[in-house]
């Protein structure tokens, strides 16, 4: 066998398991496919391989690890398509036939995917509920760099459900922006370190971004590996602001700091801030609104032009209205909910509200601020024609 064909360990006609059941299937067929014979090498090997290593914390406090797979088989008909299955017995064999097979029937019923699967060797029945999330979502963060509506498309499987799927789309959605930006690695630039701006920090590197400029009223640090969060955070409690701060590269000019070199920019301080003075100089792909009014009707149109992402106030900032719309209702009703429930339902209202500006954005080729007030200024229209006038 030539140098150009050599073939895996695992993908040998000699492994065992139902990948070697699938190899003997190609070979049968083989002498039907007639000039196309010389590309079935190509359906025996998966196009990607992704072993993961999936850690959790019980809930007793310990770490266990599990091992997660996702393999697609071929995508040349379309992205991949196959189930995830949490089972005890799930092999790497097992899987990559499993997407193999996916790839035949999705071309034999001629529907536009091509085939891939996943699974992670766990008996489902031995973890709590808490458990099979964290799971489900550290998974879901593993295979998050391969997975896609246009690149792969996870479905339930054996010992998984709608729930299961609902926890990984969550926590896609929540690793990834519309422009297809991994949360985890970006470079995020915050203006503002208070109740809104701290926290969007600390929860950024906690997702695994970096973030590397902060700016408020003690000036503008950076560091281009990603400043220490919790410990900026503490040395604000205790100082006022960043100013003297010592784990930095550099101490900015403040101006320089819509220059910084950025994935996200985050600004959340005061009104009027990203204006057509320096809407040029930001190099940020998305601009998420944590202030209230931060960005110039100017800077607006200059930064879609650019082609910047700007996520306005009236979404990214709405979690604490929407929060206090639901004090309100708990309070109403005497009937209160847990922190963990509140969450959930603020992902979902968050979620959707985003979901239909995007949609309207997309529609009507209108900016989402745009898309925004056209929403909320037609429910406000449509209930005062319901309501009337009067006297």
């Amino acid at each position: 066998m030539s140098s150009n064909h050599q073939i895996p360990s695992y993908l040998t006609p000699h492994a065992t398991g139902p990948w070697n059941v699938y190899l003997e299937q190609i070979d049968r067929v083989t002498p039907y496919l007639g000039n196309l014979s010389r590309w079935v090498e190509t359906l025996k090997r998966p196009k990607r391989i992704l072993i993961v290593d999936v850690p959790i914390e019980r809930d007793d406090g310990t770490i266990a690890h599990f091992e997660g797979y996702r393999v697609q088989h071929n995508t040349s008909r379309g992205p991949g398509k196959g189930g995830v299955r949490f089972h005890q017995d799930v092999t790497l064999s097992e899987v990559m036939a499993l997407s193999a097979w996916m790839t035949i029937k999705n071309s034999a019923v001629n529907v536009p995917y091509g085939g891939a699967k996943g699974g992670i060797r766990v008996d489902p029945k031995t973890l709590s509920r808490g458990e099979l999330m964290r799971m489900t979502r550290r998974y879901t963060s593993e295979i998050g760099i391969i997975i896609g509506p246009d690149k792969d498309i996870p479905a339930p499987d054996v010992n998984t459900n709608e729930q299961t799927m609902a926890w990984m789309m969550d926590t896609y959605s929540m690793n990834e922006a519309k422009r297809g930006l991994a949360i985890a690695g970006a470079k995020v630039a915050v203006q503002g370190f208070g109740n809104v701006g701290g926290i969007a920090a600390r929860l950024f590197a906690e997702a695994g971004s970096k973030v590397v400029a902060v700016q408020d009223h003690g000036g503008t640090i950076f560091h281009s590996n990603g400043l220490d969060v919790p410990k900026l955070l503490d040395h604000v409690a205790q100082h006022g602001s960043v100013a003297g701060f010592e784990g930095i590269e550099a101490v900015l000019p403040n101006n320089e700091f819509w220059s910084v070199n950025c994935d996200i920019m985050i600004p959340a301080a005061l009104e009027q801030q990203i204006t057509s003075v320096n809407a040029n100089d930001i190099k940020a792909k998305i601009i998420l609104e944590g202030a209230n009014g931060p960005t110039t009707p100017e800077a607006d149109d200059i930064l879609r032009d650019r082609g910047v992402l700007v996520v306005p106030d009236v979404i990214a900032n709405a979690g604490g209205v929407t929060v206090s719309y639901f004090e309100w209702v708990q309070d109403f009703s005497s009937y209160f909910w847990t922190e963990d429930e509140i969450n959930n339902r603020l992902t979902r209202i968050m979620k959707e509200a985003f979901t239909s500006v995007w949609q309207v954005t997309e529609d009507k080729n209108v900016s989402l601020r745009t898309a925004a007030f056209i929403i909320a200024c037609t429910r406000v229209l449509q209930a005062r024609e319901v309501r009337g006038l009067y006297p």
